[in-house]
């Protein structure tokens, strides 16, 4: 057989491949794209460059807005973690909403990265029990504490490794990321994150121009399109260029800590080296970067 026949034959299976889980997953287009743009790994500088210049130009229309699409990579020797204090949080759910606001998720309906579970002191971290839908007019509510899930951005990721075309990978500072253009929608992703962080989008997003963020990053908040699956990427737009991720900022309590682990003087080292750490769901060796810890 001749390498041209087995190109040939790798390209219909590729294809063939890509429009069944585009059908089932109700995508329009097997890549989302006018014909199979190449992943964005193997793009080339002039490549991306017209691709940015091109999303710019049809965000900016769409919202009637300026609108940015940055690729900032990743800082050399920078390692992201982030820590999240259980004996602090107070359920209000602040991060929930901040997080929608800044990283352009659909409004109807809400599309929400971060779940806050509500547990029973009496009964210590049960996610069998946990309540995610909780509703009370005062939090924190006696009895109960709280634990804020979203992506681990695991150093051993299943997600990774059982997405069929490549289209999610870890950076080199740590953030697990998705190339919307290159999801097909097969959610083979979603079935094997032991946390429930990614999340699906079944409609075309609904996000009124005034609510948008103009500021976006090609692998972070950029609007996206019907049938590709999305999740949190500690603000990528934000933390890349030495600020906090808008969860972060916004908790009133100060309950969550981000940083770059190998500063051996960042708050993030500190509470690593200084308090009870522990992961979710350990025994599954994911190797998350996110950490819950028992601040007092």
């Amino acid at each position: 057989m001749t390498d041209t026949a087995v190109d040939r034959r790798d390209f219909l299976c590729t294809v063939a491949g890509c429009a069944a889980a585009a059908g089932v997953a109700g995508c329009t287009e097997p890549t989302h794209t006018d014909f199979f743009r190449k992943h964005l790994e193997e793009l080339s500088p002039e490549q991306v460059k017209g691709m940015i210049a091109d999303l710019e130009r049809e965000y900016s229309e769409r919202f009637g807005k300026d609108v940015t699409v940055g690729t900032q990579e990743a800082r050399e020797g920078v390692s992201f973690a982030y820590a999240l204090d259980l004996s602090r949080c107070i359920g209000c759910r602040r991060c929930v909403h901040a997080c929608v606001k800044e990283n352009n998720q659909s409004r109807s309906p809400e599309i929400q990265w971060i779940r806050v579970l509500e547990m029973e002191k009496s009964k210590g971290i049960d996610l069998h029990h946990a309540d995610p839908y909780y509703d009370a007019e005062t939090v924190p509510r006696p009895g109960h504490f709280y634990m804020p899930v979203a992506c681990q951005h695991c150093r051993n990721a299943p997600c990774v490794k059982s997405c069929p075309v490549g289209a999610t990978w870890q950076e080199p500072d740590g953030i697990v990321v998705i190339d919307y253009d290159w999801c097909i929608g097969c959610r083979c992703c979603m079935a094997s994150c032991p946390y429930g962080a990614r999340r699906f989008n079944w409609a075309d997003p609904q996000l009124p121009a005034e609510d948008m963020n103009p500021k976006t990053h090609l692998l972070g908040n950029r609007p996206r399109p019907k049938g590709v699956v999305e999740k949190c990427t500690f603000c990528i737009h934000r933390v890349r260029e030495g600020l906090y991720p808008a969860c972060v900022e916004v908790c009133p309590v100060g309950a969550r800590k981000f940083g770059n682990l190998n500063d051996p003087q960042s708050e993030i080292r500190y509470v690593l080296e200084n308090k009870r750490v522990f992961v979710l769901k350990s025994e599954l060796n994911t190797r998350p970067r996110f950490y819950y810890f028992y601040g007092v």
